[in-house]
Protein backbone atom coordinates (compact mmCIF):
# COMPACT_ATOMS: atom_id res chain seq x y z
CA UNK A 1 0.00 0.00 0.00
CA UNK A 2 1.36 3.39 -0.95
CA UNK A 3 1.88 6.23 1.51
CA UNK A 4 -0.86 8.23 -0.19
CA UNK A 5 -3.32 5.29 0.05
CA UNK A 6 -2.55 4.80 3.77
CA UNK A 7 -3.14 8.48 4.41
CA UNK A 8 -6.47 8.33 2.60
CA UNK A 9 -7.53 5.25 4.56
CA UNK A 10 -6.85 6.99 7.89
CA UNK A 11 -8.93 9.95 6.73
CA UNK A 12 -11.80 7.65 5.84
CA UNK A 13 -11.62 5.99 9.28
CA UNK A 14 -11.65 9.31 11.14
CA UNK A 15 -14.09 11.34 9.08
CA UNK A 16 -16.00 8.84 7.04
CA UNK A 17 -16.55 9.31 3.35
CA UNK A 18 -16.35 13.05 2.96
CA UNK A 19 -15.16 15.82 0.70
CA UNK A 20 -11.78 15.65 2.45
CA UNK A 21 -11.39 12.04 1.37
CA UNK A 22 -12.31 12.92 -2.15
CA UNK A 23 -9.74 15.72 -2.13
CA UNK A 24 -7.12 13.31 -0.79
CA UNK A 25 -7.96 10.80 -3.48
CA UNK A 26 -7.72 13.56 -6.06
CA UNK A 27 -4.31 14.56 -4.69
CA UNK A 28 -3.14 10.94 -4.91
CA UNK A 29 -4.26 10.77 -8.51
CA UNK A 30 -2.55 14.01 -9.54
CA UNK A 31 0.70 13.04 -7.83
CA UNK A 32 0.81 9.58 -9.37
CA UNK A 33 3.94 9.41 -11.56
CA UNK A 34 2.16 7.20 -14.06
CA UNK A 35 -0.64 9.73 -14.32
CA UNK A 36 1.84 12.54 -14.94
CA UNK A 37 3.60 10.47 -17.57
CA UNK A 38 0.29 9.84 -19.27
CA UNK A 39 -0.50 13.57 -19.31
CA UNK A 40 2.92 14.33 -20.80
CA UNK A 41 2.43 11.74 -23.51
CA UNK A 42 -0.98 13.15 -24.36
CA UNK A 43 0.51 16.64 -24.60
CA UNK A 44 3.33 15.45 -26.86
CA UNK A 45 0.98 13.57 -29.14
CA UNK A 46 -1.14 16.69 -29.53
CA UNK A 47 1.79 18.82 -30.80
CA UNK A 48 0.67 20.51 -34.03
CA UNK A 49 2.05 19.06 -37.25
CA UNK A 50 3.17 21.23 -40.12
CA UNK A 51 0.52 21.76 -42.77
CA UNK A 52 -0.61 24.19 -45.41
CA UNK A 53 1.22 26.06 -48.13
CA UNK A 54 4.68 27.61 -47.83
CA UNK A 55 5.25 30.40 -50.35
CA UNK A 56 8.90 30.95 -51.24
CA UNK A 57 10.19 33.90 -53.28
CA UNK A 58 13.62 32.92 -54.61
CA UNK A 59 16.26 34.09 -57.08
CA UNK A 60 15.89 32.51 -60.53
CA UNK A 61 19.24 30.74 -60.19
CA UNK A 62 17.81 28.69 -57.31
CA UNK A 63 15.03 27.17 -59.40
CA UNK A 64 16.40 23.64 -59.87
CA UNK A 65 17.81 23.13 -56.38
CA UNK A 66 14.89 24.72 -54.51
CA UNK A 67 12.37 22.74 -56.55
CA UNK A 68 14.15 19.57 -55.44
CA UNK A 69 14.18 20.73 -51.81
CA UNK A 70 10.50 21.64 -52.03
CA UNK A 71 9.61 18.09 -53.04
CA UNK A 72 11.74 16.68 -50.22
CA UNK A 73 10.03 19.00 -47.74
CA UNK A 74 6.56 17.91 -48.86
CA UNK A 75 7.58 14.26 -48.57
CA UNK A 76 8.91 14.79 -45.04
CA UNK A 77 5.83 16.78 -43.99
CA UNK A 78 2.66 15.25 -45.48
CA UNK A 79 -0.06 17.86 -45.73
CA UNK A 80 2.29 20.67 -46.75
CA UNK A 81 2.86 22.21 -50.16
CA UNK A 82 5.73 24.46 -51.21
CA UNK A 83 5.01 26.98 -53.96
CA UNK A 84 7.72 29.08 -55.57
CA UNK A 85 7.99 32.41 -57.30
CA UNK A 86 11.34 32.54 -59.09
CA UNK A 87 12.69 35.69 -60.71
CA UNK A 88 15.11 38.57 -60.48
CA UNK A 89 15.88 39.27 -56.83
CA UNK A 90 15.20 42.99 -57.21
CA UNK A 91 11.76 42.33 -58.71
CA UNK A 92 10.88 39.84 -55.97
CA UNK A 93 12.06 42.25 -53.26
CA UNK A 94 9.85 44.98 -54.71
CA UNK A 95 6.87 42.63 -54.73
CA UNK A 96 7.45 41.73 -51.07
CA UNK A 97 7.74 45.33 -49.92
CA UNK A 98 4.65 46.05 -52.01
CA UNK A 99 2.64 43.61 -49.93
CA UNK A 100 2.80 40.36 -51.90
CA UNK A 101 2.04 37.47 -49.50
CA UNK A 102 5.09 35.25 -48.99
CA UNK A 103 6.74 33.25 -46.23
CA UNK A 104 10.40 33.05 -47.29
CA UNK A 105 12.72 35.21 -49.37
CA UNK A 106 16.00 33.86 -50.79
CA UNK A 107 17.95 36.51 -52.68
CA UNK A 108 21.02 36.32 -54.91
CA UNK A 109 22.77 39.20 -53.18
CA UNK A 110 22.84 41.07 -49.85
CA UNK A 111 22.01 44.29 -51.74
CA UNK A 112 18.66 42.99 -52.96
CA UNK A 113 17.92 41.45 -49.56
CA UNK A 114 18.51 44.88 -48.03
CA UNK A 115 15.51 46.20 -49.98
CA UNK A 116 13.35 43.94 -47.81
CA UNK A 117 15.17 44.38 -44.49
CA UNK A 118 15.24 48.18 -44.85
CA UNK A 119 11.44 48.15 -44.95
CA UNK A 120 11.27 45.96 -41.84
CA UNK A 121 9.72 43.08 -43.77
CA UNK A 122 12.19 40.42 -42.57
CA UNK A 123 12.36 38.57 -39.26
CA UNK A 124 15.80 38.67 -37.64
CA UNK A 125 19.04 38.80 -39.59
CA UNK A 126 19.11 37.06 -43.00
CA UNK A 127 21.59 34.16 -43.14
CA UNK A 128 23.94 33.50 -46.07
CA UNK A 129 23.37 29.88 -47.10
CA UNK A 130 25.36 29.60 -50.38
CA UNK A 131 27.52 31.61 -52.77
CA UNK A 132 27.60 31.64 -56.58
CA UNK A 133 30.21 32.48 -59.20
CA UNK A 134 29.87 33.73 -62.75
CA UNK A 135 30.69 31.82 -65.92
CA UNK A 136 30.34 32.51 -69.63
CA UNK A 137 27.73 30.42 -71.40
CA UNK A 138 28.40 29.88 -75.10
CA UNK A 139 26.73 27.88 -77.83
CA UNK A 140 27.45 24.13 -77.66
CA UNK A 141 30.97 23.41 -78.88
CA UNK A 142 31.93 27.07 -78.38
CA UNK A 143 32.03 27.81 -82.14
CA UNK A 144 33.20 31.40 -81.57
CA UNK A 145 36.19 30.18 -79.54
CA UNK A 146 35.38 32.37 -76.54
CA UNK A 147 38.22 31.93 -74.05
CA UNK A 148 38.05 35.05 -71.87
CA UNK A 149 35.91 37.92 -70.69
CA UNK A 150 37.77 40.17 -73.15
CA UNK A 151 36.64 38.00 -76.06
CA UNK A 152 33.05 39.05 -75.34
CA UNK A 153 33.88 42.61 -76.38
CA UNK A 154 34.32 41.59 -80.03
CA UNK A 155 31.81 43.44 -82.18
CA UNK A 156 31.05 40.27 -84.13
CA UNK A 157 29.57 38.57 -81.05
CA UNK A 158 26.00 38.88 -79.81
CA UNK A 159 26.33 38.90 -76.02
CA UNK A 160 23.57 39.05 -73.40
CA UNK A 161 23.91 40.28 -69.82
CA UNK A 162 21.55 40.40 -66.87
CA UNK A 163 20.25 43.86 -66.09
CA UNK A 164 22.56 45.80 -63.77
CA UNK A 165 19.86 45.93 -61.09
CA UNK A 166 19.83 42.12 -60.95
CA UNK A 167 22.56 40.41 -58.86
CA UNK A 168 24.04 38.49 -61.83
CA UNK A 169 24.17 41.71 -63.84
CA UNK A 170 25.75 43.69 -61.01
CA UNK A 171 28.37 40.95 -60.58
CA UNK A 172 29.11 40.89 -64.31
CA UNK A 173 29.54 44.66 -64.34
CA UNK A 174 31.86 44.43 -61.36
CA UNK A 175 34.04 41.91 -63.23
CA UNK A 176 34.07 44.09 -66.35
CA UNK A 177 35.00 47.19 -64.35
CA UNK A 178 37.81 45.34 -62.59
CA UNK A 179 39.16 44.29 -65.99
CA UNK A 180 38.65 47.80 -67.44
CA UNK A 181 36.54 46.30 -70.21
CA UNK A 182 33.56 47.87 -71.91
CA UNK A 183 30.85 45.59 -73.23
CA UNK A 184 27.67 46.60 -75.04
CA UNK A 185 25.25 43.65 -74.97
CA UNK A 186 22.47 43.09 -77.49
CA UNK A 187 20.07 42.96 -74.54
CA UNK A 188 19.83 43.20 -70.76
CA UNK A 189 17.64 40.50 -69.21
CA UNK A 190 15.57 40.72 -66.02
CA UNK A 191 16.87 37.47 -64.56
CA UNK A 192 19.66 34.99 -65.14
CA UNK A 193 17.45 32.28 -66.67
CA UNK A 194 16.25 34.71 -69.33
CA UNK A 195 19.86 35.58 -70.18
CA UNK A 196 20.82 31.93 -70.44
CA UNK A 197 17.77 31.14 -72.54
CA UNK A 198 18.92 33.58 -75.23
CA UNK A 199 21.93 31.34 -75.81
CA UNK A 200 19.89 28.13 -75.58
CA UNK A 201 17.57 29.48 -78.29
CA UNK A 202 20.59 30.61 -80.34
CA UNK A 203 19.42 34.22 -80.17
CA UNK A 204 22.80 35.15 -78.68
CA UNK A 205 26.33 33.80 -78.98
CA UNK A 206 27.18 34.10 -75.31
CA UNK A 207 25.87 35.28 -71.94
CA UNK A 208 27.41 35.96 -68.57
CA UNK A 209 25.47 33.85 -66.07
CA UNK A 210 26.15 31.72 -62.99
CA UNK A 211 28.03 28.44 -62.97
CA UNK A 212 24.92 26.81 -61.55
CA UNK A 213 22.88 27.87 -64.57
CA UNK A 214 25.47 26.52 -67.01
CA UNK A 215 25.46 23.23 -65.13
CA UNK A 216 21.65 23.07 -65.06
CA UNK A 217 21.49 23.64 -68.84
CA UNK A 218 23.63 20.57 -69.52
CA UNK A 219 24.53 20.05 -73.18
CA UNK A 220 22.41 23.01 -74.32
CA UNK A 221 25.34 25.39 -73.65
CA UNK A 222 29.06 25.23 -72.98
CA UNK A 223 30.67 26.96 -70.01
CA UNK A 224 33.82 29.06 -70.11
CA UNK A 225 35.41 30.05 -66.82
CA UNK A 226 37.19 33.38 -66.46
CA UNK A 227 39.47 34.45 -63.56
CA UNK A 228 37.77 37.82 -63.00
CA UNK A 229 34.69 35.99 -61.71
CA UNK A 230 36.54 35.28 -58.45
CA UNK A 231 36.24 38.98 -57.63
CA UNK A 232 32.49 39.04 -58.18
CA UNK A 233 31.13 36.12 -56.16
CA UNK A 234 27.59 36.64 -54.83
CA UNK A 235 26.41 35.69 -51.35
CA UNK A 236 22.86 34.33 -51.17
CA UNK A 237 20.91 35.29 -48.01
CA UNK A 238 17.62 33.74 -46.87
CA UNK A 239 15.06 35.02 -44.37
CA UNK A 240 11.65 34.45 -42.83
CA UNK A 241 9.29 37.28 -43.76
CA UNK A 242 7.54 39.33 -41.10
CA UNK A 243 3.97 38.74 -42.25
CA UNK A 244 4.52 35.10 -43.25
CA UNK A 245 1.11 33.39 -43.53
CA UNK A 246 2.66 30.04 -42.52
CA UNK A 247 5.60 30.96 -40.28
CA UNK A 248 5.98 27.52 -38.65
CA UNK A 249 6.35 25.67 -41.94
CA UNK A 250 8.48 28.51 -43.35
CA UNK A 251 10.99 28.12 -40.51
CA UNK A 252 11.15 24.39 -41.19
CA UNK A 253 11.81 24.98 -44.89
CA UNK A 254 14.63 27.42 -44.09
CA UNK A 255 16.06 24.82 -41.69
CA UNK A 256 16.05 22.27 -44.52
CA UNK A 257 17.87 24.68 -46.85
CA UNK A 258 20.55 25.21 -44.18
CA UNK A 259 20.82 21.54 -43.21
CA UNK A 260 23.43 19.04 -44.40
CA UNK A 261 20.79 17.56 -46.70
CA UNK A 262 20.04 20.98 -48.17
CA UNK A 263 23.72 21.78 -48.56
CA UNK A 264 24.23 18.55 -50.47
CA UNK A 265 21.53 19.47 -52.98
CA UNK A 266 22.86 23.01 -53.39
CA UNK A 267 26.53 22.09 -53.78
CA UNK A 268 25.48 19.33 -56.18
CA UNK A 269 23.91 22.07 -58.31
CA UNK A 270 27.20 23.96 -58.35
CA UNK A 271 26.73 26.46 -55.51
CA UNK A 272 29.66 27.28 -53.25
CA UNK A 273 29.58 26.93 -49.49
CA UNK A 274 29.12 30.23 -47.62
Amino acid sequence: MTRCARRTRRMLQVTGVSAAALLALSACSSSDPNSAKSDTSASASSSPKLSGTVTVFAAASLKESFTTLGKEFEKAHPGTKVTFSFGGSDTLAAQITGGAPADVFAAASPKTMKIVTAKGDAVGTPATFVRNQLEIATLPGNPDKVASLKDLTKSSLKVVLCDKTVPCGAAAQKALDASKLKLTPVSYEQDVKSALNKVVLKEADAAVVYKTDVKAAGSKVQGVEFPESADAVNDYPITLLKDAPNAAAAKAFIALVQSAEGRQVLTGAGFLKP
